[in-house]
Parts: C-alpha cells; sequence; structure tokens
C-alpha cells in the first residue's frame, strides 16, 4: 500500500508540472503587443471660426500588433506624425473640441496610419490601436 501511494504522488506530481510548463508557455503563443509614442508631443494648428488658427498639442500612443514589429513603427515615424499633422490641420473647431468630433479624428488617424504603414512594410493592420494621452487645445 506504501509504494502504491509513492508511485501515485510521483503521477500526480509529474502530471502538474507538465500542465504547469503548458500554462506557462500559453502567453508565449499570443500576440505580445508593444507601445510606441511619438516624442515630443504633436503640436500643431487648426482653423477656428472667423478663419483663425487654434492651437493644439497632443501626445499620441500606437499599440503594436506585435513586440517585434515595434522597430518598422519607430522607422516610419516621421511618416506617421506628417500625416497626423495633416489630418488635425484640416480639421475645423467643432470637430476638434467635440468628444464625436475627437473619436472620428482617432479612427480617422489609426485608418491612416495602418494605411501608411501597409504601404511601407507590407503587413496590414499592423497598429492594434491609437491613443491620445495628452489632447489640449486653445
Amino acid at each position: 500500500m506504501n509504494q502504491f501511494l509513492r508511485i501515485l504522488i510521483v503521477v500526480l506530481i509529474g502530471w502538474f508540472s507538465t500542465a504547469t510548463v503548458q500554462a506557462a508557455d500559453e502567453p508565449q503563443n499570443q500576440d505580445s503587443y508593444a507601445y510606441f509614442g511619438f516624442e515630443p508631443d504633436i503640436i500643431t494648428n487648426y482653423i477656428k471660426a472667423g478663419r483663425t488658427l487654434g492651437y493644439i498639442r497632443l501626445s499620441v500612443e500606437l499599440r503594436v500588433k506585435h513586440q517585434s514589429r515595434l522597430a518598422d513603427v519607430e522607422h516610419n515615424s516621421p511618416l506617421l506624425r506628417d500625416a497626423i499633422i495633416k489630418i488635425f490641420g484640416s480639421q475645423d473647431e467643432p470637430q476638434i473640441r467635440s468628444l464625436t468630433g475627437r473619436e472620428k479624428i482617432r479612427e480617422q488617424c489609426l485608418s491612416t496610419v495602418n494605411d501608411l504603414l501597409f504601404q511601407e512594410t507590407g503587413e496590414k493592420d499592423l497598429v492594434d490601436d491609437l491613443l491620445f494621452t495628452k489632447y489640449l487645445y486653445q
């Protein structure tokens, strides 16, 4: 009986250690996200009522689907920064100030960034999300 318990314990320990190793391997198989932030902040003008210019300063963070592709995003960051500046420069005051307008601008920026990265790298939807972490306008 004593021998039987020892064998049972050895089998259970082996089974649990195998399950633990498999669980530890699972996160490596999933997407490993990485974030890229534009430095320094993006500062540009937008069109205000009466044909005057408004000022906007924002921090933009890109969530890249694969950490291994972060270098591609960093390499193309001047192109992406320019595209975001052009998008904000073409907006009018109600779009900049409203929450729904801000969300539409964010979606437009995300789509443009992914289109540009597809042209440069050949990988579709490289950026999973685009976040405004600072959004100041005047």
